[in-house]
């Protein structure tokens, strides 16, 4: 299954922030979406959520436009931004239920998603005691409530412990395995390495670029 991203541009004014970015990806990969700060990496991803509007452009899957069937986008794609979108006073448990079922959140939290995850570590825990690693794991766990087939991860391991990168990791990779498609914006080398392709944003403009292991050479490019 082929996911495409066609032409799309943003302009604030006369800033042109993206310029005709398009790629091609297969279901079950990791994208990985590289560049220095203020490149345009998070702006992507919101437009691609549908949090904010393109300019121009389409997101395609199945010959189906996405930025056009906000019923469809609700039911493919899951989206993590670097910020914290949940309700501090409450508890992982009561921010899941939320977004699952009663019934549903326990199957997950048993042989699911949020298992892996390692949520029920501390499913009573109110957001506002958490760690960051904490907080990012329950996102993501929010993000997947309707098995999306595509994960928008922006940044996801910033700033978080090796134990927490690696629970992290180890979900994508499984999320991948049955056939989901990451878009990852990332600095962190360890997350490059997730990726099957990388596309560095820079200028406004794409392209794309085989990772060979070497990050000073990656760096030089942004």
């Amino acid at each position: 299954m082929k996911i495409k991203l066609e032409h799309i541009s943003k302009n604030y004014g006369k800033r042109n922030v993206l310029k005709d970015v398009s790629m091609v990806t297969e279901s079950g990969s990791c994208v990985g979406v590289l560049g220095g700060n203020g490149c345009g990496k998070s702006t992507l991803l919101a437009i691609l959520s549908g949090t904010r509007r393109a300019t121009s452009g389409r997101f395609m899957y199945e010959d189906r436009d996405i930025f056009k069937d906000k019923r469809l986008r609700t039911s493919l794609v899951g989206y993590v931004p670097q910020g914290t979108p949940l309700i501090e006073e409450l508890s992982a448990r009561d921010n899941l239920l939320i977004f699952y079922e009663k019934k549903k959140l326990e199957k997950e939290l048993k042989n699911g998603s949020l298992e892996l995850l390692g949520i029920n570590e501390f499913i009573n825990v109110p957001v506002k005691k958490m760690s960051g690693g904490m907080k990012k794991r329950l996102m993501i766990g929010c993000a997947v409530a309707n098995h999306p087939k595509i994960l928008l991860l922006d940044e996801p391991s910033a700033a978080l412990d090796l134990i927490c990168k690696r629970r992290i990791a180890g979900y994508l990779e499984a999320y991948k395995r049955i056939g989901g498609t990451i878009f990852l914006a990332t600095h962190d080398e360890e997350e490059i390495r997730l990726c099957d392709n990388c596309f560095i944003l820079k200028d406004g403009g794409i392209t794309e670029y085989m990772f060979d292991g070497d990050v000073d050479k990656l760096v030089s490019r942004f």
